[in-house]
């Protein structure tokens, strides 16, 4: 995405506003993003930022939870919310005549929630069936634990959801308290995606978010090290094992990043071609399905792969994982696997970008982490520059074995 395809202005306040004109499409998608997330919280405040993104839709100044859900649902179109490790997303897809509707609506929630105290005891009790509900799922609940096995003792570790106990203690002050603790206006992105001129999106910023007084209150974030490799083994009422393995990585601002998604893709993305899948699938039968994932953090990142299988093959699986790994430390990729690898990377990357409400995304993100957006072009330069030495190089440093942690989920 070059600049000629986005458009930014900033406003007095600090709010960025982020616009791409696309043809095509009556669809608006349209977000605002918080450089807040679940990190950013306290030990006894575990919990409290999902908590947070549930209540913005609970009641404003002036309007009702009824009224905040109906008002675009109304119009076929849809709102949402998410929560990571470091962001707060609130967003909307809906046609683009009434994107006055959703701009409006998207600032309202984010700036004058009043967080009412009978809304957060009804909705107490949702998240801590969402709790039961990841509990009950083990291959949800295996990535949370893997995070505290991996980032003990940090934020980064902890669940997203928190615990039961610091759910069942959140009051409505601990809600304004946290955001007045965070919010930093130069950190907010407004990100938008639609056929209509980067002009109607500033116009409507300016009228809904201009008079958001200037803030700079940014978040004490405690920088993670002193890892140790761990491995743990934990029964479960279940039938098959759950895996996880992985380790620290890259961060968002690694310049390895690019070249090391690309390494992680090759090993086990999502394509059936993948060398996990094609190993412990396709040629022993082993899993129904791997995954190798990379999840890039502020100073740190998180290299993971995750499987289940019978327990007889469990060990089995993982010897399997670990030659494919050290056949990418030890042997070259040749010319056709490595175009082929290139070609296929740069074909998801280019689907991905048909999804325009993942692109809206995408740009808020970019913007908040990297301070730019990225432009598909330059992406794929990057991948094309690559080579098997780099693909070796890689390996050899990022996926050290003896510096592997592991989970495992055993049958009762």
């Amino acid at each position: 995405m070059s600049k000629k395809e986005y458009e930014l202005i900033e406003l007095p306040n600090g709010i960025r506003v982020i616009h791409k004109e696309v043809n095509h499409t009556k669809i608006a998608h349209v977000g605002i993003m918080l450089d807040i997330g679940s990190r950013d919280e306290s030990l006894e405040e575990q919990g409290l930022a999902h908590f947070l993104e549930h209540m913005v839709f609970k009641g404003t100044n002036k309007r009702s939870s009824y009224h905040i859900i109906n008002r675009l649902e109304s119009l076929g179109g849809e709102l949402n919310a998410y929560t990571t490790k470091e962001k707060i997303c609130f967003y909307a897809s809906l046609l683009d005549i009434h994107l006055d509707k959703a701009v409006e609506l998207l600032c309202d929630i984010t700036f004058n929630s009043t967080f009412p105290e009978k809304q957060i005891e009804k909705e107490r009790q949702v998240i801590l069936e969402e709790m039961s509900m990841y509990r009950d799922t083990p291959e949800d609940s295996i990535q949370d634990d893997f995070d505290e096995q991996l980032f003990p003792n940090h934020a980064l570790g902890r669940n997203i959801l928190g615990t039961e106990q610091t759910v069942n203690s959140f009051k409505q002050g601990d809600f304004r308290n946290f955001l007045d603790r965070n919010l930093n206006t130069e950190k907010i992105i407004l990100s938008s995606v639609g056929n209509y001129s980067a002009k109607k999106i500033q116009r409507l910023a300016t009228k809904y978010l201009e008079q958001i007084p200037h803030k700079n209150h940014t978040p004490e974030r405690n920088w993670f090290s002193g890892y140790q490799p761990t491995r743990k083994e934990v029964k479960k009422s279940i039938s098959q094992a759950h895996i996880a393995m992985g380790m620290p990585s890259l961060s968002i601002k690694d310049e390895n990043r690019i070249p090391f998604f690309f390494v992680v893709n090759l090993l086990g993305g999502p394509s059936m071609s993948s060398r996990l899948n094609l190993s412990l699938r396709e040629k022993h039968g082993l899993v129904y399905g791997v995954d190798a994932s990379y999840a890039p953090y502020l100073e740190v990142g998180q290299f993971s792969i995750f499987f289940a299988t019978d327990p007889k093959n469990l060990k089995k699986s993982q010897r399997i994982i670990l030659k494919e790994i050290e056949l990418l430390k030890s042997k070259p990729l040749g010319n056709m696997q490595l175009h082929k690898a290139k070609n296929q990377i740069k074909g998801q990357m280019a689907l991905s970008e048909e999804n325009k409400n993942a692109t809206m995304l995408m740009m808020a993100k970019s913007q908040l982490d990297l301070n730019k957006v990225p432009d598909i072009d330059s992406v794929f330069k990057k991948i094309d520059a690559i080579t098997a030495e780099d693909i070796q190089a890689l390996s050899q440093r990022y996926f050290p074995i003896d510096q592997m942690s592991s989970l495992a989920y055993l049958p009762e």
